[in-house]
């Protein structure tokens, strides 16, 4: 900061003088003086000013330079120094080139000049640093950020393209009810100028007349703005949840098992409504303040262009006041929350350890120990409070220094005759709003950049790509049926260092049943889980038909192979629809027949109301029995041709068992991939396969197996005969 200072002096220092130099030049050739005598002589004396400007700017930017590389801070502090020297060299010109052009000649003496020019510069500067720092070097990441920001609050924007009818209606009302808010303050001042002559009372009754069709007309203007908005809002957040829900369904298993449902649910419900209600309503705040602010401000030159100077001047102070402020205080307030942390850890660790606090006599200690932490808290929120209190005392007093000089020259320019009381009113309404108007476009700006971080986690899952392709189009009319594990080899997205299966081969034949079986954890349902193409193997590929999975059509794919599960899902709706779902157009006569081919038309004939009966939710009005049949149904109506059960008997009873037998029994063409732990089952196989960590232990017939009393013939009794016997205790139950 020092060195920052010394730079500083210098720079004024040495442009001091340069200015004393250039007087002298200018006294000594008479310039100054004939161009005063001479009409037009503003032109002359401006275009010397601007020379004289230019040349202060290259001669203290060079110094400028110099300096800083012997200090060796260029890049701390350079951005600060250079801006400040271009702003201080020709904010003079700048102000003398508006005024002239603006209201004529109203000189300024060169000292004057110059110092007011210096410190609107440094003020300007450290305005700019403090609230708009230079993007290079550390801030980088938060220029990005920034920028981050700004794309996806342009897409928030784009979603609302299908209501660019509803936004137009809500922007015109918008702008018309800002107009006409804003012309009341206006002709307030009038009715006051009219009050004070006796004999204007068809002006005061227009005038009283256009303030009510003001009001009348922002009022409707805000209520029609108001309900178009809401309606834009509202056909957003179905819009984009609607997407979401679309885009989360296409996502592949693996994405489900690593993402928390809270997670997907918060994204659906609150990040939606909140992207769409902050980005859309603080759009609505920003271009009401923004179009007020506006009009304001060109009504307030046009009542007196010198008070708007005036009470400007209050904007970058009050700005880089208000900084100074947010960052001490947000300092203070997690210094307050880490503080009262500690309080509240120094409390439970004494009461969590009560036993051992008085088994040593060690209560005044810990009482002391919290007290201190309580006086450190109460301490910082003291720094807190005082932060705050001068904060608002240094706001208001300079607020109520620019209010003072305001009526002071308000009083000065109505005595000359260069206001009216009714303006100076006027002024005085419009300027109470303004800088209220102001501070509200410098939150709103950066609290709608900040609440498209829930839009960037919206967006987020709308362009994911799921890891698992679905973009397949082979869909023959005939289907064998014939499967091939080639060499697979797949871990768990959520366990990516341990293979569940490696170097995996298998063959499924068409009209053949094959059973799986092997302790748990050894790969059996991973391989129904990658016949229905929940997750991409790793290495090796499987073959239907002699194509690859992936070269399917999705809908064909899951037409053609279906699995039922051992705990299967129903969803809330009658069992009709439970059959039949993801078949919109099913015939009730064709859900019947699946039901009776899995054993279910019996007991869905006895409920209530038949197949129209409500299953509840997860199918909870349900038992398990009944549940299971449900889902082989479901299965079996869509005629497929690989068929997949995973421990689908576990909660059947020994009748309902052998009819659901019976029926697969009956797809003589179909293949079947059997896994269960009851032997009746595994007996029937054509071929049974032996899995322990994913590899293929032994493969044959049940007496093949028996006969060579290896893996197969130890399991039978120990594995089989145990889970049979739970699952009919289950079934008891």
């Amino acid at each position: 900061m020092i060195k920052l200072l010394f730079v500083f002096t210098s720079a004024v220092c040495l442009d001091i003088f340069i200015l004393y130099f250039l007087g002298l030049v200018g006294r000594r050739w008479g310039s100054l003086e004939v161009v005063e005598r001479v009409s037009g002589g503003e032109t002359e004396l401006l275009l010397r000013q601007w020379l004289e400007s230019g040349l202060r700017w290259a001669l203290l930017s060079g110094g400028a330079a110099l300096l800083w590389k012997q200090q060796q801070q260029e890049e701390e502090r350079g951005p600060l120094v250079r801006r400040w020297i271009l702003a201080h060299c020709f904010i003079a010109p700048v102000y003398e080139t508006g005024r002239l052009t603006l209201f004529g000649n109203f000189p300024l003496e060169k000292l004057d000049t110059w110092l007011v020019g210096s410190a609107a510069a440094a003020l300007g500067c450290l305005f700019w640093e403090t609230l708009l720092p230079d993007s290079s070097g550390g801030s980088t990441g938060g220029g990005q950020q920034k920028q981050k920001a700004r794309v996806l609050f342009m897409r928030v924007i784009r979603f609302y393209r299908p209501d660019y009818l509803l936004m137009i209606g809500a922007f015109v009302f918008l702008t018309l009810a800002v107009l006409c808010e804003m012309f009341i303050p206006l002709y307030t001042g009038k009715l006051i100028d009219i009050l004070r002559v006796e004999q204007h009372w068809d002006d005061f009754r227009s005038a009283v007349i256009l303030m009510a069709v003001f009001s009348i007309g922002s009022s409707f203007s805000a209520g029609c703005r108001g309900g178009l908005f809401m309606c834009a809002i509202g056909s957003f957040i179905c819009r984009v949840k609607l997407q979401l829900f679309g885009s989360l369904v296409r996502q592949e298993i693996g994405f489900f098992e690593r993402t928390k449902t809270g997670d997907i649910t918060s994204r659906l419900s609150t990040d939606t409504t909140l992207m769409a209600r902050a980005v859309a309503l603080n759009v609505n705040v920003l271009l009401r303040t923004l179009i007020k602010t506006l009009g304001m401000l060109y009504l307030m030159f046009s009542l007196s262009w010198k008070l708007t100077l005036l009470m400007l001047m209050e904007t970058p102070l009050t700005g880089l006041l208000q900084n100074i402020y947010d960052t001490h205080y947000q300092r203070l307030s997690k210094e307050v929350q880490d503080s009262v942390a500690s309080s509240n850890d120094a409390a439970g660790e004494a009461v969590s350890g009560i036993r051992t606090v008085k088994s040593f006599n060690s209560e005044p200690s810990e009482l002391h120990r919290y007290n201190n932490r309580l006086m450190d808290t109460h301490n910082l929120k003291t720094r807190r409070g005082t932060v705050r209190a001068v904060y608002l005392l240094v706001r208001r007093l300079i607020g109520l220094g620019v209010n003072v000089a305001m009526l002071h020259y308000g009083r000065l320019f109505i005595q000359h005759g260069q206001m009216t009381t009714g303006s100076l009113v006027s002024f005085i309404l419009y300027q109470s709003n303004l800088g209220r108007n102001i501070r509200t476009l410098i939150y709103i700006f950066g609290d709608m950049l900040n609440c498209v971080g829930a839009a960037g986690k919206v967006f987020e899952y709308l362009d994911r790509k799921p890891e698992v392709s679905t973009d397949g189009t082979l869909q023959p009319e005939k289907l064998e049926g014939h499967v091939c594990f080639q060499e697979l080899t797949f871990s768990y997205p959520t366990r990516t260092d341990h293979n569940v299966l490696e170097d995996f081969t298998l063959e499924l034949k068409p009209g053949q049943t094959t059973a799986l079986v092997g302790i748990s954890g050894g790969g059996k349902s991973t391989c129904v889980s990658l016949l229905q193409r929940f997750y991409q193997p790793h290495h090796g590929q499987i073959l239907l038909d002699g194509q690859p999975l992936q070269n399917y059509q999705h809908k064909y794919l899951h037409s053609k192979v279906v699995a039922v599960g051992q705990e299967p899902v129903l969803f809330s709706g009658t069992v009709r629809e439970n059959i039949a779902y993801g078949l919109p157009d099913c015939s009730l006569e064709r859900v019947q027949d699946a039901a009776r081919k899995a054993n279910a038309h019996e007991f869905i004939c006895e409920l209530n109301k038949g197949y129209n009966t409500d299953v509840g939710e997860r199918g909870n009005l349900l038992g398990s029995s009944q549940k299971q049949r449900i889902a082989i149904a479901r299965a079996l109506i869509r005629q497929p041709q690989v068929i997949l059960l995973d421990e689908i008997t576990s909660f059947l009873d020994a009748e309902s068992e052998q009819m659901v037998q019976k029926a697969l029994a009956n797809c003589s063409n179909h293949t079947l991939l059997v896994i269960a732990h009851r032997l009746k089952t595994i007996e029937r196989a054509d071929q049974i396969i032996v899995i322990d960590q994913g590899k293929v232990l032994e493969q044959g017939t049940h007496q093949e197996l028996m006969e060579k009393k290896g893996h197969y013939y130890k399991l039978k009794e120990k594995l089989f005969a145990d889970d049979s016997t739970h699952a009919q205790d289950k079934t008891r139950n």
